[in-house]
């Protein structure tokens, strides 16, 4: 049943192929694993970062806690034609660059995005002002006594003809960090405004 080798020559070509097949299997073996490996790490990176991101987008908040609007006291007195939000980071939250900041202005007739412009408010931008804290800056929420005021120019950015909120109107306003943490407020304009240049909204 099983053949005979009677020649060392039989043997040692028998050995030989036994050692080929053997080495072939180690190097499909190691190729295997290197790719399993590889592809471990890749994994493993990549939920590192997700969670990193997440993380970040659950931690960082931003918490307005002063809202007022301007009243158009030269053209409509009946209507709020610029919206200033005082804001500051929540405990816990890293530091937040508000000129990466984009914020979704919606109302009754508007739906409009919004990117920092260090210079002017206008239809397409919000402008930020330092008010209070260590940090003092217009542009960062680094500490938890930092304020920074952010103004949205209404009058331009409503598209209703009425240069702004009228009196017992509503919008929506979302601010987006760098994290894409969102915080949305509710902006509530009164029916009446009396004699005021200024209300809360």
């Amino acid at each position: 049943m099983f053949e005979d080798l009677t020649s060392a020559d039989d043997r040692g070509q028998v050995g030989i192929g036994t050692l080929i097949v053997f080495i072939a299997m180690v190097l499909v073996a190691a190729i295997a694993a290197g790719v399993l490996i590889n592809t471990a790490g890749t994994l493993q990176s990549q939920a590192s970062n997700t969670g990193s991101e997440t993380q970040e987008a659950v931690a960082n908040q931003i918490e307005v806690i002063h809202a007022s609007g301007t009243v158009n006291t030269t053209e409509d007195p009946d209507v709020v034609d610029t919206i200033n939000l005082t804001i500051m980071k929540s405990a816990g939250s890293n530091a937040i660059d508000l000129s990466a900041m984009t914020i979704q202005y919606t109302s009754d007739t508007t739906d409009q995005t919004l990117t920092y412009n260090p210079d002017a408010a206008d239809g397409q931008n919000f402008t930020t002002e330092s008010v209070a804290g260590s940090t003092a800056s217009p542009t960062s929420l680094i500490n938890t006594d930092d304020r920074v005021k952010v103004t949205l120019d209404v009058a331009t950015l409503e598209s209703n003809g009425d240069n702004g909120l009228k009196g017992g109107s509503s919008a929506t306003v979302k601010l987006v960090d760098q994290s894409g943490a969102q915080f949305t407020y509710g902006v509530s304009v009164p029916s009446t405004f009396g004699n005021k240049d200024v209300v809360e909204v």
